[in-house]
């Protein structure tokens, strides 16, 4: 921690008011899953840390952390320019009621309003996490310039951009459509994901819930049930598989707000193939800790935390070759790597591992030691803090010296 030379400057230091830093999301869960380590630094060094979204269920975690949560009613994750406008002027409202001193905006549209109000409303300081470009390689033309014109123009708003992922990073750089950029990264509770931590009697419990017997590889699955994820090329690939060898289970929310949420016949047919269902599962280690393969056929990512966490746990990752999963499964080391929809391909990968105890083991070793070394998330939370530290310097804030004495 930085501490002041003289102690004048303690003295100055200690009769600041408490500084506001407040994260904007479209929905609480990610302010609650996605941004607590760095809403608990906040609160830890002494600031006020703020929430801002859509209300819902995880608020009342958040509120028990010590975390303000202001709501916004007009946020939803759904294409709604009307609603859009609306959680728009809620936040310019907000910013005015607050006069917070950190505006850190998350995208995909939190990111693009949230950016151009910050700077227009004269936050001190303005930052953006980019979790992955809302376009992908093969998207056409149309929307990639659409995407991109978009990032570029609400970047001109913040201070400083946080990309997890060193491609979007180098994409936008080369582009030259991004300014004070940095690589942020991403990372998981190395403590909370730890397989040693989950016990052998809990571990037997969930795989006989699950109906598997001692022989029985269990494949696994976590995110929303959304098609973007992958699954109907899963479900495809666990069709392919020996049913007495083989079961999939899969956990996470439904999400009927999202355009390509999966349709309640396919959900149905999957079931009566034999795909178990968790549902959303608050103890979701114990899940990983009960699982033989994990596995995440997306067609977009950012940079995965589910298949960070599972690595954590020690297991391998079969995962497809795109932006995201590439940064996190080395391919024949911590996983294997497949092209995105092939189902084919898919039910190859897990087979190969499912009939190779040992290939398992190595890998989820790998993957675990990877983790250790690549995606502990407390070195997020210090790059976090540096960026605001760093941009209350370089604009001359008396917020910097405040920062830099309560967050390092």
């Amino acid at each position: 921690m930085y501490i002041g030379a003289s102690f004048a400057a303690s003295r100055s230091i200690a009769a600041m008011p408490r500084f506001k830093v407040a994260h904007l999301t479209t929905v609480d869960m990610s302010l609650r899953y996605l941004l607590l380590a760095q809403l608990r630094a906040v609160r830890d060094a002494g600031g006020e840390a703020i929430g801002i979204s859509a209300p819902g269920p995880d608020v009342a975690e958040l509120e028990r952390e010590g975390i303000r949560h202001i709501a916004i009613e007009s946020s939803t994750r759904s294409l709604d320019p009307r609603a859009d406008a609306a959680a728009a002027m809620e936040l310019v409202r907000i910013l005015r009621r607050e006069r917070v001193d950190v505006l850190h905006t998350h995208n995909p549209k939190p990111g693009l309003y949230g950016r151009v109000i910050g700077k227009w409303a004269r936050v001190p300081i303005v930052v953006n996490t980019v979790h992955g470009l809302y376009a992908t390689e093969d998207d056409a033309w149309s929307r990639r310039a659409a995407v991109y014109t978009l990032e570029a123009i609400a970047s001109r708003c913040s201070d400083v951009e946080l990309f997890q992922n060193p491609e979007d990073l180098a994409l936008m750089e080369r582009l030259h459509l991004t300014r004070r950029a940095r690589l942020l990264g991403n990372g998981v509770d190395l403590v909370r994901f730890d397989a040693s931590r989950v016990s052998a009697e809990e571990r037997h419990r969930l795989r006989a819930e699950f109906g598997a017997s001692d022989g029985t590889v269990v494949v696994g699955a976590v995110g929303r049930l959304v098609a973007e994820k992958g699954f109907a090329e899963l479900f495809e690939a666990f069709a392919a598989l020996d049913r007495r060898r083989y079961l999939l289970v899969v956990a996470g929310s439904e999400d009927s707000a999202k355009r390509d949420a999966l349709s309640q016949s396919m959900i149905s047919s999957a079931r009566q193939r034999g795909v178990v269902f968790l549902g959303h599962r608050l103890k979701i280690e114990a899940v990983y800790a009960s699982l033989d393969i994990f596995v995440l056929p997306s067609h977009r990512e950012g940079f995965p935390r589910a298949a960070m966490e599972a690595q954590a746990m020690a297991l391998p990752v079969v995962a497809t070759n795109i932006r995201g999963c590439r940064q996190v499964v080395e391919d024949g080391l911590t996983g294997l790597l497949v092209e995105r929809r092939d189902p084919d391909a898919l039910a190859r990968a897990i087979t190969l591992l499912g009939e190779n105890r040992d290939l398992r083991a190595r890998m989820g070793a790998a993957g675990r030691a990877r983790a250790l070394v690549e995606f502990d998330e407390r070195r997020v939370v210090e790059r976090v803090s540096h960026a605001y530290i760093d941009v209350a310097r370089r604009k001359g804030l008396a917020l910097g010296a405040m920062l830099s004495h309560s967050m390092r």
